[in-house]
């Protein structure tokens, strides 16, 4: 089932009464989630994602705006009349019941036409816990599990219904790391096999572009891209969704264009950009440096961090922003020579990006 976000806005009334202006949550929000597809809604803390997930599932009502499920509108339509599954951050598992009968829990509510025979209930039971394979958990109570198999009971609650669109609201927020990664490989698997439109919404830029078709990044209620994970990871729109994707995150520097080469500091690190004079913030990603005894920008070593298939260079330079420190990712094979306190880098055209110092929005000229 295709999604579509038209123009939707959410505003709440301030909670301060000494002012008058409402919060924005989402904003003029424009976006079309394809059939069949998983989509990370990716963004920080207090982006408005959680906020976009209620509006799909009903749970809010837009200011402002339309919700298309394929051809029809859903705007108004409560959210038991959507056939929208949904997985809390929380799980939201009843304690008193079974892993059984919490997965049964929304089929006893079906009424008229759709209503089940027990036999009906148990075998779509069945069904949805060999999905996310906890068939064996099927009398343990929520207490008893660990959060891994109590987050497969609550995906296995929300597939039960057969839904034509799944919501997960940061389901793998409260996991460890290991299980984290386990579990978003899983929800990866089961997508695959129901073939269900899905929404993940997270603030891990890591989860999001491992198991997504494409993702969408918010910043403020307002969509700022969206695309092939790849593509925006390669492409930024401008210089938020370069910081906000990458881990280690993207170096930036205040730098400028001068006769149509990239100086940072008086280091000419790019020759040849199709731009005028001007004041930029140059992006370059960890993976952008090549260590060079005659390399282009000079940097002053701090230490070198290996990693096992990768070496960690951290240095520093007057003209780094945002950060204490420049962080270079080289091969772990690479001879590093330590004396002097100095290292040069040369810098790959395809990791280096430059921005508006006003709008931060990308400039094209590099490639």
């Amino acid at each position: 089932m295709k999604v579509v976000l038209e123009h939707l806005t959410k505003r709440f009334p301030n909670r301060n009464k000494k002012i008058h202006t409402e919060v924005v949550a989402v904003s003029d929000f424009n976006v079309e989630i394809p059939d069949g597809q998983l989509v990370g809604l990716l963004g920080p803390s207090g982006c408005g994602k959680s906020t976009a997930l209620n509006l799909i599932c009903g749970l809010e009502t837009p200011t402002e705006g339309k919700i298309y499920f394929d051809a029809d509108d859903v705007t108004e339509l409560p959210p038991e009349k959507r056939g929208v599954g949904m997985v809390f951050q929380n799980y939201a598992l009843y304690p008193h019941l079974t892993v059984r009968k919490n997965i049964m829990f929304p089929l006893q509510n079906f009424k008229g036409e759709d209503k089940l025979t027990k036999e009906q209930m148990n075998e779509r039971v069945m069904e949805a816990a060999k999905l996310v394979q906890i068939e064996e958990l099927m009398d343990r109570k929520p207490s008893e599990m660990s959060g891994g198999q109590q987050q497969r009971v609550a995906i296995a609650r929300a597939l039960v219904k057969m839904p034509r669109l799944l919501l997960l609201d940061e389901p793998l927020s409260n996991l460890d790391a290991r299980l984290r990664l386990q579990t978003r490989e899983e929800i990866r698997r089961i997508q695959k096999e129901t073939h269900i439109t899905t929404v993940f919404v997270t603030h891990d830029q890591e989860e999001a572009m491992s198991i997504s078709d494409f993702i969408i990044v918010m910043k403020d209620g307002v969509l700022h891209q969206m695309g092939k994970p790849q593509d925006v990871y390669d492409r930024p729109a401008n210089l938020f969704v370069a910081k906000f994707l990458g881990t280690p995150p993207i170096n930036v520097f205040a730098g400028e264009v001068k006769k149509g080469d990239v100086y940072i500091g008086a280091d000419c690190i790019y020759r040849g950009t199709k731009l005028e004079d001007r004041e930029v913030w140059v992006g370059i990603r960890p993976e952008g440096f090549i260590l060079k005894k005659d390399g282009a920008l000079t940097c002053d070593l701090k230490a070198v961090e290996v990693m096992g298939r990768d070496t960690s260079i951290v240095c520093e330079n007057e003209a780094l922003t945002g950060q204490p420190t420049v962080r270079a990712i080289i091969p772990a094979e690479t001879p590093l020579e330590t004396k002097g306190g100095k290292v040069r880098f040369d810098i790959k055209p395809a990791k280096l990006y430059l921005f508006d110092k006003q709008t931060e929005e990308v400039l094209e000229g590099i490639r």
